[in-house]
């Protein structure tokens, strides 16, 4: 048993379920649950499938090894431009 919960209780609670909401209106909420749970577990393939890809793809891994390309460069305005802020 269920906690000492009959299978008649069970469905006397059900019917009284159906007596107040009526078999359309959960019907309606079944499939919206329904709905639900699938587009739940359709967002969780894709992003499985996303996170496949990029492990596949090459181009998703940024590589900072190459250390000989790297530019310090010191910006200066000319002495023109700085006369005419003046």
């Amino acid at each position: 048993m269920l906690g000492g919960i009959s299978i008649w209780q069970l469905l006397i609670v059900l019917g009284i379920i159906i007596l107040i909401f009526g078999t359309k209106k959960l019907r309606n909420v079944g499939g919206d649950l329904g709905g639900a749970l699938k587009g739940f577990k359709k967002a969780m393939n894709e992003d499985e499938k996303s996170d496949e890809k990029a492990q596949d793809d090459p181009q998703a891994h940024v590589r900072h090894d190459d250390e000989g390309t790297t530019y310090d460069v010191k910006a200066e305005r000319k002495a023109e431009e700085q006369e005419e802020r003046k």
